[in-house]
């Protein structure tokens, strides 16, 4: 190594030794000569965050508290006690009594029933072709570029289709963004919630989707129930057994009661704890929230940007520090 070289290498490497620190001063010196690219990024953020939460509408939820029937284990104390003479008829009456809360909420938000809701209570346009809701009126804005109310029919598209949403489309759009379902574990209580951006229309169909489930469940069972009966009486006409005939008319006065039980009751599976009410208040979004995030991370991005431009400036003058010295090495060489 020559002597050139021996004196030029402590100063190069005097930046990377193990005795650096880390100096404060200087660090704020840094942030503070680029201050102005701190400013731009926080205040760019704000803005941008500004016209988001503007363009962004209310959304208002309403929910509802439901209990488990308690008729369930009523149910279940019947099947009990007959499905010993059920069984030797051919027919299971422990046909998932217990399980109905659990099927229930299954079929609440399966695709066929939440398709049936739709159709039923004409929701494709409140879903699908509206563009807001007008608190002044009440009504919905309808997108006049999908849908056409005085014709009340869907127009077409650029491609010369129609724009009428299908099931699936709906289905999806109202699982996604307007139906959540949760469940208290301890309690067994299940809380049906929706989301719209009208506040009447949240508290409707919150409403509307327990009286469907109830009844949807209830029909099921009374239709079950009578099919079960009906075969009750086929093999009644079929037997000269007493033993055997005391046996189908057990089974078909359990039956029987069964749908005079089901037919009885307006709230079958769920009971209503707390009903939906038209929600005064927006859920989302939190615009305060998101104006204050953006400020965090534009200040965050700036502080960023200045340390990579310090970076990359000290990098090009240690290049060009290095590049003198080899010259000057070459010349004396």
């Amino acid at each position: 190594m020559t002597k050139f070289e021996s004196a030029s290498q402590p100063g190069i490497g005097q930046h990377y030794g193990p005795d650096d620190e880390i100096d404060l001063r200087e660090l704020f010196t840094t942030l503070w000569r680029g201050k102005w690219i701190m400013i731009v990024a926080t205040i760019a953020f704000t803005v941008g965050a500004g016209v988001y939460v503007l363009c962004k509408p209310n959304i208002y939820q309403a929910s509802v508290l439901l209990a488990p029937s308690q008729e369930d284990s009523r149910a279940v104390g019947v099947g009990g006690q007959l499905g010993g003479l059920a069984s030797l008829a051919g027919i299971n009456l422990s046909g998932g009594d217990s399980n109905k809360t659990v099927m229930a909420k299954q079929v609440l938000q399966s695709r066929a029933f939440l398709t049936d809701f739709m159709h039923r209570h004409n929701l494709s346009v409140p879903l699908m072709a509206t563009k807001g809701w007008d608190m002044e009126s009440q009504e919905w804005l309808v997108n006049g570029e999908v849908y056409d109310p005085r014709a009340r029919e869907w127009l077409q598209g650029k491609d010369g289709k129609s724009q009428k949403p299908t099931d699936w489309d709906m289905v999806k759009k109202f699982k996604e963004e307007h139906l959540s379902i949760s469940e208290n574990k301890d309690t067994g209580m299940v809380t049906v919630s929706i989301k719209s951006q009208s506040p009447i229309a949240a508290q409707q169909w919150a409403e509307k989707l327990v009286q469907d489930i109830n009844e949807h469940m209830r029909q099921q069972d009374v239709e079950d129930a009578e099919a079960r009966i009906a075969y009750l009486e086929e093999k009644l006409s079929e037997t000269n057994i007493a033993g055997m005939q005391q046996v189908f008319y057990q089974l078909i006065e359990s039956e029987t009661r069964t749908v005079m039980l089901a037919n009885a009751q307006n709230e079958y599976i769920f009971k209503t704890v707390d009903p939906a009410v038209v929600p005064q208040e927006k859920s989302e979004p939190n615009r305060a929230l998101i104006v204050v995030l953006a400020v965090v991370l534009g200040g965050m991005l700036g502080v960023f940007v200045v340390f990579v431009r310090v970076f990359l400036s000290g990098r090009s003058a240690g290049n060009a520090s290095n590049a003198n010295i080899s010259a000057g090495f070459d010349e004396r060489a």
